[in-house]
């Protein structure tokens, strides 16, 4: 039997609820159905303007032997253009022609050396579904706004004393401490960000919106927001979530911190290194404390290296993900010696299976299943129904958001298009056990057999993290994922009614060390506010000795010094001279 392989791949039929019969005897397939990825337009297939290169020129790094105070004038004279001037190390970001350019600029004595302007990108999964634990959610969050995450490292015990869900007033809340991320941009509408944002850069478009939409373009990968949300969502200030989530929303880990935003990553979620070098010199010089870092995939350079060196000399403490993965190898630049690197754990305290380690892994935090703020009205919270029976489901990101039954079909794992047992055209849920099938290989699979919704199961017993996507464009039908315990359940009602019922919402379920990283920024933020004199060092200190130890005792290079813990920081630094 043919198996279909690869994204992208466009089926050439779609069902009528009366055409059972015009199934292809050999192949199981559906006649006019439409599934599977589309190929970009010629709009959104290429990056962003200030990414492209279609001149032919190159991005580069020029350093000089010196302060490049000629750097401007001498790229340019021999053909070259200048896309950043960097004020803590003598270098310059520019684009030219390594044949000709490069050769004739490698001549000029001040020149120390030419390197290439490294692409980086989002260290997040595109989307978390939940694949074994989801006590902390099943029965929405507790107290009000407080999510499983935001509890699990103590940042509750640092403000709300009380326990009536909301900062006590005087407590350290993050006020007056701004953390810059340095990602996607924002959803600069989300009302739980409202009040937040204090300053903001766009890299990419060189202007002062550091939006997540770009015009032409329209939404990008809602990374950003999710991570601004986990830092300083607002009190009070929810948005469209109902019933998943009480009106008030949810709440960040320093809920009175100042965001200052530095879009770098463009709709791909992919950026240049000079991007991020530029905003980490934005960030010092609008007063940042902490810098989140959400991004890496690179290498270290000296220019790399001098840049986190003087933010550190700044007084700013630098925050990055470990990497997602899954190798004893921390990404880059969280393995820089100014740089904290943060890893993740599952909702038990387990180093999530994506999650990188290696010798400069210094923290960890929750970094599986993490609900946070995500572009207005693109986030979906899910329900599945088989005979009254609700299994905890979560819904994969960009995935079409609607309501759809029919009979629960078994597909296997999706592998081929024969593998959905009693499978019609006149349409059926299909149940696929997630395991080695791409996701959307699966899906295009069972859709042409007729399926109108997916439900996939994990396979794992042990608890690891399937990640699953689709592409953004495409055609799709809704798709969730569910637990294994809720995969039991549902096998032994095949053949019974099943609904998926998606409604949009102004939040979503990631995964990655992307989301464990603004934990740690939000808790930095925290000791900053409660001790606005303390240095980088004192809070890194407060920080790594504190930490909740995990997997073998002391610090071990899987999980670092351990899981963050916020009231714990907060005794240490108290104690300090």
């Amino acid at each position: 039997m043919k198996r279909w392989g690869l994204m992208g791949l466009l089926a050439l039929a779609a069902c009528g609820p009366d055409d059972a019969s015009d199934k292809d005897a050999q192949s199981q397939v559906c006649p006019n159905i439409i599934a599977g990825a589309l190929s970009e337009p010629v709009s959104t297939r290429q990056v962003e303007a200030p990414l492209q290169a279609d001149d032919g020129r190159e991005r580069v790094i020029i350093r000089y032997r010196d302060q490049a105070v000629r750097a401007l004038g001498r790229v340019e004279q021999v053909g070259g253009q200048v896309t950043a001037t960097f004020r803590s190390v003598p270098a310059v970001a520019a684009r030219m022609s390594l044949q000709e350019q490069r050769a004739l600029l490698a001549e000029d004595p001040t020149v120390e050396s030419i390197e290439p302007d490294q692409e980086w990108h989002a260290l997040a999964p595109t989307t978390a579904p939940a694949m074994h634990v989801l006590k902390a959610m099943a029965s929405g969050t507790a107290p009000r706004e407080h999510t499983a995450g935001l509890r699990k490292v103590q940042a509750h015990e640092v403000w709300d004393l009380d326990g009536d869900g909301l900062p006590d007033p005087g407590r350290p809340t993050g006020a007056g401490v701004r953390v810059c991320v340095i990602d996607s941009g924002l959803d600069l509408e989300h009302p739980e960000l409202l009040g937040a944002v204090v300053a903001g850069r766009d890299f990419l478009e060189d202007d002062d919106t550091p939006s997540d939409f770009s015009s032409g373009h329209g939404w990008g990968t809602g990374h950003g927001t999710h991570v601004a949300g986990i830092i300083a969502a607002r009190p009070g200030h929810g948005g469209r979530g109902s019933p998943h989530l009480e009106p008030a929303g949810l709440m960040g880990v320093a809920p009175g911190a100042e965001l200052v935003i530095a879009r770098v990553l463009d709709i791909h979620g992919r950026t240049h290194m000079s991007f991020v070098l530029e905003a980490v010199e934005y960030c010092a010089e609008q007063g940042a404390k902490v810098i989140s870092l959400s991004l890496g995939g690179g290498i270290a350079s000296k220019t790399t290296l001098e840049v986190f060196e003087a933010a550190h000399a700044q007084g700013i403490l630098v925050v990055a993900a470990s990497g997602n993965g899954g190798v004893q190898v921390v990404d880059y630049p969280a393995s820089d010696p100014n740089v904290l690197a943060v890893g993740a754990v599952d909702p038990e305290d387990r180093r999530a299976a994506f999650s990188s380690g290696g010798h400069t892994l210094a923290l960890m935090a929750p970094g599986v299943d993490v609900l946070s703020t995500f572009l207005r009205g693109q986030g979906a919270f899910s329900t599945v129904d088989v005979e009254g029976t609700q299994p905890i489901s979560r819904s994969l990101l960009h995935t079409p958001i609607e309501n759809r039954w029919g009979k629960l079909v078994d597909c296997g794992d999706g592998a081929s298009l024969d593998s959905c047992e009693g499978a019609t055209c006149s349409g059926f849920v299909a149940y696929v056990r997630h395991g080695q099938v791409p996701t959307d290989v699966a899906m295009v699979n069972v859709m042409k057999q007729g399926a109108r919704a997916v439900i996939f199961g994990n396979s794992s017993p042990e608890g690891g993290v399937d990640i699953l996507a689709i592409p953004r464009r495409g055609q799709w039908v809704p798709a969730v994922t569910i637990t294994q315990a809720g995969g039991t359940v549902l096998h032994r009602r095949l053949g019974s009614l099943a609904r998926v019922s998606l409604e949009p919402a102004d939040y979503s379920y990631m995964s990655g060390t992307s989301m464990a990283t603004p934990f740690v920024s939000g808790v930095a933020a925290l000791l900053f506010s409660a001790r606005p004199s303390a240095t980088p060092d004192e809070v890194k200190h407060a920080l790594l000795s504190s930490a909740k130890d995990l997997g073998p005792a002391g610090y071990d290079e899987g999980y670092g010094h351990g899981l963050v813990q916020a009231r714990r920081a907060l005794e240490v630094l108290s104690s300090l001279p």
